[in-house]
């Protein structure tokens, strides 16, 4: 008999849950690209076959975020038409609990999760990447895969500071800005009008100015051409003035990988997020390391705001008996502005690293879980 009802319960649960993922995601994109397409088209004269094709790219982006809206929409539907047709209690008669009754809810919700990952691993950051290269060529007519401008990176490292140059156990070590790279611009080879200001050295900074640069794979360090080093004393005062038509300086090739970067969180999956975070490791930007731990750890918690919706909702449903569907979608409303409120504000403290990355993302799934889990012991309890 449970294998007839969960197929039933599922039967039901999957045209609502279907349905929801069309709407929510249609109103996501015509909010969120359309009206910023249509607009292109007739300011900006881009192609509307090329608007378009965008359009399609960024599909998969919002059908993600329906996945869970359409968990809870469905989940409050089906088990509120349940129960005001009286389901629920004539199978509660037959002594099945609600935690049993859920279970059908909690599957479709954890095949909802497993497909939010693979979407967002697989197909949501390849589709961004190349709707966002659609838009900007057809605009600019080119764009590269490369920042062309402004390549800034900053080091950060330890320094040790002489307390007492005649007692060196007094001497200890800070964390400080110890070199800037700074290019002009990016051709794809070479940078040109670079900078390197270094400050390494606790009695000498030096600053490096050069006409261009690239990257020596196989000596693994930077050749500067045609500048000028002005080595600096600690009183401020040039000490010396070199010129050179070549220099090798040791630097990591982080200022390189950083300009062929283009990608945003929203186009990138967790390895390649992870692979930026250990770049940003090596700048020692604080800032920008606990900001991308915190988009990794979003991009672990999201898929099981499915579950989460879906349990909430089911819980919901099996109290509410009107028959009414906009009163299911009102609660729909509710549950969602609720999360996103809730995660909105657990990601800032995060960035802002008042709580850690994890807790910063876990922390709305498991108020989530545990509202859902109070919910179905007040409606198994009754």
């Amino acid at each position: 008999m449970f294998a007839v009802l969960d197929r039933y319960i599922l039967k039901e649960l999957i045209g609502p849950f279907l349905f929801s993922v069309g709407l929510c995601s249609s109103v996501g994109v015509t909010a969120g690209v359309m009206f910023e397409l249509v607009r292109k088209v007739t300011e900006a004269g881009l192609p509307f076959s090329t608007a378009v094709q965008v359009f399609l790219l960024k599909m998969p982006d919002f059908i993600v975020l329906a996945f869970p809206m359409a968990m809870v929409l469905a989940t409050l539907m089906v088990y509120s038409r349940m129960s005001s047709d009286s389901e629920i209690v004539a199978m509660r008669s037959c002594g099945i609990s609600i935690y049993r009754l859920v279970i059908p809810a909690l599957i479709l919700s954890l095949f909802a999760t497993s497909l939010t990952f693979l979407f967002n691993e697989v197909i949501v950051p390849r589709s961004n990447y190349q709707a966002s290269l659609t838009l900007d060529s057809a605009v600019r007519e080119e764009i590269p895969k490369f920042q062309r401008e402004h390549i800034i990176y900053p080091e950060f490292g330890k320094v040790r500071i002489l307390n007492n140059p005649e007692d060196p156990d007094d001497d200890k070590t800070e964390s400080r800005l110890v070199r800037i790279f700074y290019a002009e611009s990016y051709d794809g080879d070479r940078m040109s009008g670079v900078t390197i200001m270094d400050r390494s050295q606790t009695d000498l900074d030096q600053i490096v100015l050069a006409e261009s640069a690239s990257w020596n794979p196989t000596e693994q360090t930077w050749d500067l051409y045609n500048g000028t080093i002005y080595l600096i004393s600690p009183d401020g005062s040039y000490r010396n003035i070199l010129r050179f038509q070549k220099q090798n300086i040791q630097l990591p090739r982080t200022p390189l990988d950083l300009a062929n970067r283009k990608r945003t969180f929203s186009e990138m999956n967790i390895a390649e997020a992870t692979e930026y975070l250990n770049l940003m490791k090596e700048s020692g930007d604080q800032d920008r390391i606990i900001k991308t731990e915190v988009r990794i750890q979003q991009k672990y918690s999201l898929p099981f705001v499915c579950v989460v919706f879906g349990l909430i909702g089911a819980a919901l449903g099996t109290h509410h008996r009107s028959k009414g569907k906009a009163t299911s979608f009102a609660l729909s409303v509710v549950v969602i502005f609720a999360y996103y409120i809730l995660a909105f504000l657990m990601g800032a403290l995060g960035i802002k690293g008042i709580i850690t990355p994890f807790m910063s993302a876990w922390i709305p799934t498991i108020a989530g879980l545990i509202v859902a889990v109070f919910l179905l012991f007040k409606a198994s309890s009754r």
